[in-house]
């Protein structure tokens, strides 16, 4: 049976240990917000923009929270939704808050060819030059979120370091170490961090920038 969404949400809740109030502040609403959600059904539905947030948070499809199956695809386009937060290429910076700051159209078979799903996928920009000239500040990358829950392979991921969103390389070493790498030489690289230190948000899977 499916489950309903103020009990998929309660379960999320519950089992992750977090509160009603601080995901309220999370998805920007009073501190009472999720809770009158969940025990009084006000409002009847989550909204688009809090429903994406709590989504992301919590790693799981928004038809879990009440998101109709068949929601953003249109004529075989699925709309990715960009977040309004940076990662950084440069020396880093913490970003709060993941308001939708816009949504772009991909092609949905073109997506799945891609072995990705498009449901765990999310757009955000670069900030600073460190991985030029593979990835330019104002760049828009497509972010796998799937990767946060799979062993770190090779590539560029975005991370979470000592505090800071970055944009960096991946290389794994012996014993749980990672390199953390810039593809500009003129930026520092981290070749021993202990791997437990870094959170991987996701693994970039597509770039985009304007010419």
């Amino acid at each position: 049976m499916e489950e309903e969404p103020r009990a998929a949400l309660e379960r999320l809740i519950s089992e992750s240990g977090e509160d009603f109030a601080g995901l309220s502040k999370l998805v920007g609403r009073n501190p009472a917000y999720i809770q009158q959600f969940i025990k009084r059904g006000t409002p009847k539905k989550l909204p688009e923009t809090e429903r994406g947030i709590l989504a992301r948070y919590f790693g799981v499809d928004e038809v879990l929270l009440g998101k109709s199956a068949d929601t953003e695809v249109t004529s075989g386009i699925r709309l990715i939704p960009k977040l309004a937060v940076g990662a950084s290429a440069g020396a880093g910076a913490i970003h709060d808050g993941e308001a939708l700051a816009g949504k772009i159209g991909f092609d949905e078979k073109w997506l799945r060819r891609m072995g990705l799903d498009p449901a765990k996928l999310s757009l955000i920009r670069v900030d600073g030059e460190s991985m030029s000239p593979t990835l330019n500040h104002g760049d828009d990358i497509m972010v796998d979120n799937r990767a946060a829950a799979q062993a770190v392979r090779d590539g560029i991921h975005v991370i979470r370091l000592d505090d800071m969103l970055m944009v960096k390389r991946l290389a794994q070493g012996p014993r749980g170490r990672l390199s953390v790498l810039s593809d500009n030489p003129n930026y520092p690289d981290w070749p021993d961090v202990d791997g437990a230190t870094v959170t991987v948000i996701g693994r970039v899977v597509w770039a985009g920038r304007r010419l």
